[in-house]
């Protein structure tokens, strides 16, 4: 039997393979390979590259701190002075986007071809999805943002109760659909790439082909390389801050201190554990502790909701929800305008450099370990499926979870004499834990909870990030435990290294410096973004068919690479087989 197909765009940049078939033999892996063989050279510039400029951020910040703080600072100050209005037009884009693919002919498209069956639960992917993208945010910020935005904050009319209303807004709308989109936008890039067109999970081989041919090497490289060193750094450094937020967690209701050897243990536990899942594997070490932090999480609160001033909870739920949908247009668009009037002499100057700007970056920074981790567990879903699912699902209970906790916070901070935002203006990390001392009966457990919870989370997030990271190194092939351990491993050395040498400023700047690298990622977010709606325009039959044999599990059809290693098919000219 023979197989016909056309050349298509999407695969100019590979050369013929054939398929043919052979006795039956183990069953394949899907989907099958058909991107391109990395040059040997730029495999080697690859690995080689990260790890050497990373340690000389590194000791550069660690040798010259305040000289670094103040070159990351200038930087962040002339990214959020010139190119704000970028940030508010990039998130918007990107919701759009979304829009378009769950609403449109192309959302009908499955990832995996039209056969493909989900590999987990939706409980078990909401569960993946909500953990590895920010629940270790909502622990941070979910009674921090609510309550340093209580007071003043722009666009939000204020109300009867004051400003208080449109701090919990704004959390919704930092923490919600918009940074949700920004995520799915990149995640769906990957996943239509590698479950549908057979490519690596990596940036270059979703971004490139759309480049002149004479650029695709170069650009590839770069691409590859700021997705390496954006994972890795933003890794490092929530590892940092991930050990000081469960050292207060553990203040909260055993009075220890918190100081380096704790912060060591804590490492140390955090990288076991993920050692651990990274073994076991991703169906199931990351399902497992990712269903575990679903539980626990409802039972977080469930118990703030009932135990706490369920009355105020329930008006200002009504109240801020229909705030947020009022003023959505108005928060994503808002750029503060009236400083472009004169040059920004300081971010600090800014609202925006303070929240949308720097969580908008943070976002982005993130996207490369988030997007590819949630692009390989979402094969089997259709792409609208897969944009409600990593959208609107998320949305709907960071919006649940920040209008429970915020007002709950709000409601005690106001009884305490604002005691509570005396705590969180001395450490932000310890703002939930705070605001649980004052939920009556069942505070002390909610505290040992929710520092469970920061560790449960964190690890998942590692634990997703470990494997974004390994599918970026040594893609084409796969990596095994062991080299997922080494990367744990490395990962924690380095979150070791800045925050007993250099403390928690030297996380700070090292965090900061990586947000700032957001600001050309963004561009090929962008590019790839573009790339996508191309790909998906100019699906036809031929790439139809493409679908189906890439993720055809008959292992009688094999595809034999051409002897020159060069990749990819296209351009098979019906022919017998000889082996009828």
């Amino acid at each position: 039997m023979s197989i016909k197909e056309t050349q298509h765009q999407d695969a100019e940049a590979t050369t013929p393979k054939t398929m043919t078939k052979s006795p039956k033999t183990n069953e394949v892996e899907l989907p099958r390979f058909m991107g391109r063989l990395i040059p040997p050279l730029d495999r080697v510039l690859i690995r080689t590259i990260p790890p050497v400029l990373i340690i000389a951020v590194i000791i550069w910040v660690l040798t010259n701190p305040e000289g670094a703080s103040a070159v990351i600072s200038e930087l962040r100050t002339f990214v959020t002075g010139k190119f704000t209005w970028l940030f508010i037009l990039y998130s918007v884009f990107t919701v759009v986007v979304c829009i378009w693919l769950a609403t449109s002919r192309v959302g009908k498209v499955r990832l995996g071809g039209p056969k493909a069956k989900p590999q987990h639960s939706k409980f078990a992917w909401y569960s993946m999805l909500f953990a590895c993208g920010q629940g270790i945010g909502l622990i941070f910020w979910s009674v921090a943002e609510p309550i340093m935005l209580r007071d003043e904050n722009p666009v939000i009319p204020v109300g009867p109760n004051g400003a208080s209303e449109g701090g919990i807004v704004w959390t919704y709308f930092h923490w919600g659909l918009t940074a949700w989109a920004m995520y799915c936008a990149v995640a769906v890039c990957l996943a239509y790439s590698h479950h549908n067109l057979g490519k690596t999970l990596t940036f270059r081989e979703a971004t490139v082909d759309i480049l002149p041919r004479w650029s695709q090497r170069g650009a590839g490289v770069i691409v590859e390389l700021l997705a390496i060193i954006a994972t890795v750094l933003g890794l490092a450094t929530s590892f940092g801050f991930a050990a000081l937020q469960f050292s207060s967690g553990i203040r909260s209701f055993t009075g220890l201190e918190s100081n380096s050897t704790m912060w060591l243990m804590v490492i140390a536990i955090f990288a076991g554990i993920t050692c651990i899942s990274a073994i076991v594997g991703i169906n199931k070490g990351m399902a497992r502790l990712s269903s575990v932090n679903s539980i626990l999480s409802i039972v977080l609160v469930a118990a703030a909701f009932i135990f706490g001033p369920t009355l105020y909870i329930v008006s200002n739920l009504s109240q801020t929800f229909g705030s947020f949908m009022a003023n959505f247009v108005n928060m994503s668009l808002w750029t503060d305008s009236g400083l472009t009037a004169a040059p920004l002499e300081s971010w600090q100057d800014s609202w925006n450099g303070w929240w949308t700007v720097f969580i908008w970056c943070w976002v982005i920074a993130f996207s490369p370990f988030v997007a590819g981790f949630i692009a390989r567990i979402s094969r089997g879903r259709t792409i609208r499926e897969f944009v409600i699912g990593v959208t609107i699902i998320p949305t709907l209970i960071v919006m649940i979870w920040v209008g429970v906790i915020g007002s709950a916070a709000i409601y005690y901070d106001d009884q305490a004499e604002r005691a509570i935002s005396d705590a969180v203006a001395a450490d932000t990390s310890a703002g939930l834990f705070a605001m649980l001392e004052y939920v009556p009966t069942v505070g002390t457990i909610l505290l040992v909870l929710s520092t469970i919870l920061v560790a449960t989370y964190y690890v998942t997030s590692l634990d997703s990030g470990i494997y974004a990271l390994s599918e970026f190194v040594s893609a084409p092939n796969k990596s095994g435990p062991v080299f997922r351990v080494v990367l744990v491993l490395s990962i924690a050395t380095v979150a070791t290294v800045l925050l007993t040498l250099g403390g928690t400023a030297v996380v700070d700047t090292v965090q900061t410096g990586t947000i700032i690298g957001a600001f050309p990622f963004s561009f090929v977010i962008i590019l790839m973004i573009v790339n996508l709606i191309r790909r998906l325009l100019k699906r036809d039959k031929a790439i139809k068919q493409l679908e189906k044999d890439i993720n055809n599990p008959d292992p009688s059809f094999v595809f034999v690479p051409e002897p020159d290693g060069s990749n990819a098919i296209a351009n098979r000219e019906p022919r017998k087989d000889s082996s009828n």
